[in-house]
């Protein structure tokens, strides 16, 4: 069974509701469309529903959902009003916030945190930034996290791995690496992977030294008593990957040469990780996944295409779960 086979049969029959902001782009509209009629989720396209027809072409969209934000009803929209401003405590006027629920993006993460929708995929036309901002000031991160971070889950044949942080912090130190591999853990669960977490460095157990690999060093050694599976670091990626060198590098470790779960020092390396894996590897990468967040958002790319669009959505209702 395929990957995406196994993620359609975990949300089959629970009828997820899934937001889109950027309801009239024809790649979201194509998208929608597909996850409809196969009644995978129940699309909502948020959007003018002329221009959402216009765009349908010759897609079946008469199973979705279209909200148009500017004819929202008034008493539909001063309850999301009302819920916003108590989720902002004061830090904000409600005429102020009134123009944010203007914003599709904004009111899409709304939805989300209201429970109208079980998650909200945005970014083909919007960078990380406006879809991100919404959720973290509204949805906020999970009890317990500082931050969140994008993953990436590589698969290729029955392979599969979780590369982080590979799209959102630039900087990590022993902490941040330390909720990444949490992050990332619960992640790997979602998609039935039993997760082994290497902290990667261009070390391996004090082979180099320098403040690049001692906080590697501090983030696996906080990890032997704060996650609940086995990890291992400072560990260079062939260690982590290939039994023959881990049995050289790191003798003993349960995780050396096993490792499926690879937590990188920065975001630089682990951008450049997953597309080396994508590129020349030969693996699909699904994602930027984003982790941490206490309910789920999502980030296309803004070269992505409608079948990128069907997978993340897919992805996005099992992280709902």
């Amino acid at each position: 069974m395929s990957l995406l086979d196994e993620l359609k049969a975990k949300i089959s029959g629970l009828d997820k509701r899934i937001v889109f902001p950027e309801g009239e782009d024809i790649r979201i509209i194509e998208a929608a469309s597909r996850l409809a009629n196969e009644g995978i989720i129940k699309p909502v396209l948020l959007g003018n529903p002329q221009a959402i027809q216009n765009n349908a072409d010759n897609f079946d969209i008469s199973k979705i959902e279209i909200i148009d934000i500017e004819n929202y009803p008034q008493a539909d929209f001063e309850e999301m009003l009302d819920s916003l401003e108590e989720r902002r405590n004061g830090k904000n006027t409600r005429e102020d916030l009134a123009g944010w629920l203007k914003d599709p993006n904004y009111f899409g993460t709304m939805l989300v945190y209201m429970d109208k929708a079980d998650g909200m995929v945005s970014g083909a036309a919007h960078a990380t930034g406006d879809t991100v901002r919404p959720a973290l000031q509204i949805i906020k991160t999970q009890e317990g996290m500082r931050r969140i971070s994008g993953s990436f889950l590589m698969q290729k044949g029955d392979t599969r791995y979780i590369f982080a942080d590979c799209a959102i912090n630039i900087e990590l130190d022993a902490q941040g690496m330390l909720e990444v591999a949490k992050q990332s853990v619960i992640t790997a669960k979602q998609f039935n992977i039993d997760p082994k977490v290497a902290f990667l460095s261009f070390s391996t157990k004090g082979s180099a030294k320098g403040e690049m690999v001692s906080k590697v060093q501090e983030a696996a050694e906080m990890a032997k008593t704060e996650l609940d599976v086995p990890s291992d670091g400072e560990l260079q990626f062939d260690a982590a990957l290939v039994q023959e060198v881990a049995d050289k590098k790191a003798p003993g470790s349960d995780v050396a040469g096993q490792a499926n779960v690879f937590v990188f020092p920065e975001l630089q390396s682990g951008n450049i990780g997953y597309k080396i894996a994508q590129r020349l590897g030969g693996f699909e990468a699904f994602g930027p996944l984003l982790q941490g967040l206490a309910k789920p958002v999502s980030d296309l790319s803004r070269g992505c295409v409608a079948e990128d669009v069907y997978n993340v959505a897919i992805i996005n209702a099992v992280q709902s779960l």
